[in-house]
């Protein structure tokens, strides 16, 4: 049968979803229901760009009969956690995680719906489709389309003669380009291409992808005024057919596939090109080489092509690609260099004029540099980590601490010691307060040390066990001193710890997965800090003691605040109750397109070089110039970038904006893992420097011979030689006020080891009172802080401070116990009643999620009634979270306060949160507010708080 005259049906009942291993099956759904018989069943395949069915329909629609029960199963495309809902049914399944993974939902069609992923931001990205109720037959016909004609014969634009008849070929990519088998021999098993008649055309599946070239059709008349061809292959600017004027050359059309191997309709309007001579032009440029070499090649760097036909109206099909839905990404990014010596990686390197990079160390005299710090000499402390990526077996670690030091100035390490050996995963370095603190997981190790010989004085002391290396590229790292001299630390989300001292039990312990956590040096207190994200691997803090920390995969930016909950790329946070999570506070990403991080890797040069950062470094140094300071700098490592954050202040927090790259390594081969400015103003860096630019936990994958270390100077630079460990208390207190934020930090761990001093209190606190600038102030007081020279009084006096940083932080010293006076408490309540800072009125809330539930009501009464504070980006989230348990102690009072808030959400989730105790008077009370709304005005924002209500009432 002529395939033009085949009859293309509008809608199809039953999709076929892929199962985990790939191979297309029908799907055994997990119901969310008790659902029994259904009369439509739909399988769709659920990733970030959208719901896909089978045909390759983007969130098609989906149509049954009033009355039908219907199912709709979702297959997770990707490690990701998805749903579907519906939204006015109100229904929702559960939530999947893993690829592979499969969940439904079950109701009877009563009226047209939406469907949606309702976890926070994917609707927004492109996760939503349409279900319709119909009358009558749920499948159509088109109408039948006709071969373009050449001297009143059919040509070949459908490849049924098996050949490339009327087609010119150049370069390789269509040498052999006619395939007549699905999968065929060319695709993947799983590839299936839903071709029509005998034979399509293929410039490579995944087999000759990385072959370039074009195919070009001779050139015909437009006799019709629509056509329509089938098209699948990248969605890369590469790969993709043309419709070319044959009088000007001018590309009239173009489109790619979608990214996806099933063949699509594209429909083309050629009414302007009415009598004129076209030609097709198939251009394959892409090759779709994978930079890693254990990453499989990209299976889509091709085209797929058949059938071109002429229809005398606008045909419509049931999987049309529309060009809306295609998210072409740009060309691979060119690579100039892969595997240079030291040298020559430096010299390979572009930064801005003024700056120069030089070479430290390379190997052999350092290998696999994983983390590392700097002392009070300013000597680098390098970790080499022999042992990732997989644990040895207990005391069979290979890991070690390397001592480097530049003694003349000239940017080469020309000193070198071994301070230890034998250490096992390691991840992540501080020193100071008596010692070397390392992250080893399942370790936090402390190593007592003589730093005037620099040997331990005794072996590694376990100070916390518990951490999870189930994935060991995002263990506990990037260790470093706060401001108020705890240990801070960062984790990723696919490893699980749970983390206390030695031998104590669960109820002792803390879990954690994704976060910024941090340990008190002397009273062993552990915290965390913040939770969220993905991986991080970057933690700094800026002139004003705000923690900032680079992620990976998911947006990349975000400022951790004390018990704020953010965005994470998988799983669920630890309370139930929490509802929403924050959002990044960058104003972009650094990749391209809109078909996930993944997708744009080694094409997003433009952007900042892809979604995957490691190191985070705010430079306060003082002689680089001051358009640099207080920016965030990060290792972009698909792009071999350093990229280059702004913040800026906004509202309660920051938005941070995207600022020129700062240096461009040019070789695919450079992993910088972190950077620290020192003494001089000057920064090292330390670079993994390996072809592998992805964890693997095949240690083969990586070659572990290679390692460098770099640094960066600007003309301004002045190198110095220094000791501060000799340096007098006096010395100490006035290295507060340098410019050079590393003086600052190295003086006041010092300060703070050597514990409380009266002289010292009082030279602090002349600062603090006396200083006009508001850093030096702050300096100050984390300095009093962590040397124990404040009292309550003191910091509550310092509640009425003109400045709103000085008022923020002696509301978190304050609660550093988790305890304060009924006075202090008092003084809480009027700064939430009164105070005009945004960030004040952050702080308040995060110090309430400290203190006990019962004792948060008149600051939280008062917090959630700032209508100023309904659009900041962080505080109504935060002061859900603070107030949530209060609905535990006092429902109707919880009720009461959520009534008079101004927060957007504070009502809605009080109503959700008062079900989840689900007791007759939690269900007592949600009905009286039903009778009352119901008495109002019928309102959208009163209708929604019914429909909340009824839902929340039938779970």
């Amino acid at each position: 049968m002529n395939k033009s005259c085949l009859l293309i049906l509008l809608f199809v009942t039953f999709f076929v979803a892929p199962n985990p291993s790939g191979r297309a099956q029908s799907v055994k759904p997990r119901p969310a229901q008790n659902t029994g018989k259904v009369d439509r069943e739909y399988a769709l395949e659920a990733t970030m760009l959208g719901y896909f069915s089978k045909d390759g329909s983007r969130n098609p629609t989906l149509r049954a009969n009033k009355g039908d029960r219907v199912r709709i199963t979702i297959t997770n495309g990707e490690q990701m956690t998805h749903d579907i809902s519906l939204e006015k049914l109100g229904l929702k399944s559960k939530s999947i995680n893993d690829k592979g993974a499969s969940t439904s939902i079950t109701f009877d069609a009563d009226k047209s719906d939406t469907y949606y992923c309702s976890v926070p931001g994917h609707r927004a990205a492109g996760m939503v489709g349409t279900f319709d109720v119909v009358e009558g037959s749920l499948t159509t016909a088109t109408v039948a389309g006709q071969l373009p004609l050449k001297n009143g014969k059919p040509l070949n634009l459908n490849f049924e003669t098996g050949t490339l008849a009327d087609w010119t070929a150049t370069g390789d990519a269509f040498t052999n380009p006619i395939l007549n088998q699905d999968p065929s021999p060319v695709h993947d098993k799983d590839m299936h291409i839903g071709f029509e008649g005998s034979h399509f055309l293929s410039s490579g599946g995944t087999v000759n992808y990385k072959q370039t070239g074009t195919l070009t059709s001779t050139a015909f008349t437009v006799t019709q005024p629509f056509a329509a061809f089938r098209v699948s292959g990248g969605a890369l600017q590469d790969t993709r057919v043309e419709l070319v004027q044959a009088s000007t050359g001018k590309v009239i059309f173009h489109s790619t596939g979608q990214g996806r191997a099933t063949f699509q309709p594209v429909v083309v309007d050629l009414q302007p090109y009415m009598n004129q001579e076209i030609f097709i032009r198939i251009v394959d440029k892409e090759t779709g080489i994978s930079q890693i070499p254990y990453i499989a090649n990209d299976k889509m760097a091709h085209i797929n092509f058949d059938e071109f036909l002429f229809y005398s109206s606008r045909p419509v099909f049931p999987n049309e690609l529309n060009q809306k839905d295609i998210i072409i990404l740009p060309p691979l990014d060119p690579v100039l260099n892969a595997g240079l010596s030291g040298i020559k990686a430096a010299q390979a390197m572009t930064l801005p004029g003024g700056f120069k990079i030089t070479l430290g160390a390379a190997e052999p005299d350092v290998v696999k540099p994983i983390c590392f710090t700097t002392d009070a000499r300013g000597r680098l402390w390098v970790v080499e980590g022999h042992t990732y990526p997989i644990p040895a077996p207990e005391g069979q670690g290979r890991d070690r601490i390397l001592i480097l030091e530049d003694s003349d100035g000239d940017g080469t390490l020309d000193k070198r010691k071994i301070f230890a050996e034998g250490l096992n995963l390691v991840s992540g370095i501080e020193v100071g307060m008596g010692g070397v603190w390392l992250g080893a997981a399942p370790y936090l190790l402390f190593i007592p040390a003589d730093f005037k010989t620099d040997k331990p004085t005794g072996p590694p002391q376990k100070m916390l066990d518990g951490w999870g290396t189930d994935d060991t590229h995002e263990v506990l790292n990037s260790l470093r001193w706060g401001p108020d001299g705890w240990l801070y630390g960062t984790h990723g989300i696919f490893t699980h710890s749970n983390v206390g001292k030695p031998g104590s039990p669960d109820s002792e312990r803390t879990k954690l997965n994704a976060g910024v956590w941090r340990f008190h040096p002397t009273t062993h207190r552990f915290e965390l800090f913040s939770e969220g994200t993905s991986n991080p691997w970057g933690l700094d803090f800026n002139d004003y003691g705000h923690a900032f920390v680079t992620a990976c995969v998911i947006p990349h930016m975000y400022n951790m605040i004390q018990g704020g909950r953010y965005f994470r790329q998988a799983g669920k946070h630890f309370n139930p109750y929490t509802y929403d999570d924050i959002k990044t506070h960058a104003d972009h990403v650094h990749w391209v397109g809109e078909r996930g991080p993944h997708a744009g890797n080694f094409r997003s040069a433009s952007a900042g070089g892809g979604h995957a950062h490691s190191g985070a470094m705010i430079y306060l140094g003082n002689s680089w110039p001051t358009e640099y300071r207080n920016d965030i700098f990060m290792n972009n490592i698909n792009g071999a970038k350093l990229n280059r954050d702004h913040p800026v202040r906004a509202g309660s927090g920051y938005e941070v904006t995207h600022k020129p790259d700062f240096l461009s390594m040019n070789d695919s081969w450079s992993q910088w893992l972190n950077m620290k400015y020192d003494p001089s103003g000057s920064v090292w860096a330390i670079d993994w420097y390996d072809k592998n630019q992805c964890h693997s936990p095949n240690p083969d994958v990586h070659d572990k011979t290679m390692g460098r270390i770099f640094k960066i100077t600007h003309e301004n630079d002045k190198w110095v030689q220094v000791d501060l460990t000799k340096a007098s208390d006096k010395d100490l207190v006035n290295y507060q006020l340098n410019a050079n934020e590393w003086y600052v930090r190295q003086a006041r761990t010092i300060l703070q080891e050597r514990g409380p001093n009266k002289k010292v209190h009082k030279a602090l606190k002349e600062i603090l009172a006396q200083n006009p600038d508001v850093t030096r102030k702050l300096r100050a007081l984390w300095a009093l802080h962590v040397t124990q020279g404040l009292s309550e009084k003191e910091l509550t006096d310092l509640l009425a401070n003109e400045n709103e940083y000085v008022r923020s932080w002696a509301i978190q010293l304050l609660t550093e116990s988790k305890n304060v006076s009924p006075e202090t408490l008092k003084r809480f309540a009027v700064l939430a009643q009164n105070d005009n800072s945004a960030m004040v009125r952050l702080y308040l809330t995060s110090a309430m999620l400290r203190l006990e539930p019962a004792s948060r009501w008149d600051v939280m009464d008062a917090l959630v009634q700032k209508v100023q504070d309904k659009d900041d980006h962080n505080l109504p989230l935060m002061v859900w979270y603070a107030s949530e348990p209060l609905a535990a102690i006092d429902m109707k009072r919880a009720l009461a306060m959520a009534q008079k808030s101004k927060m957007p959400k504070q009502l809605p989730y009080t109503i959700q949160r008062i079900a989840a105790i689900g007791t007759d008077d939690a269900k007592k009370l949600l009905k009286e507010l039903n009778e009352r709304v119901g008495k109002l005005d019928q309102s959208h924002e009163n209708h929604e708080i019914q429909s909340l209500i009824a839902r929340v009432l039938n779970e």
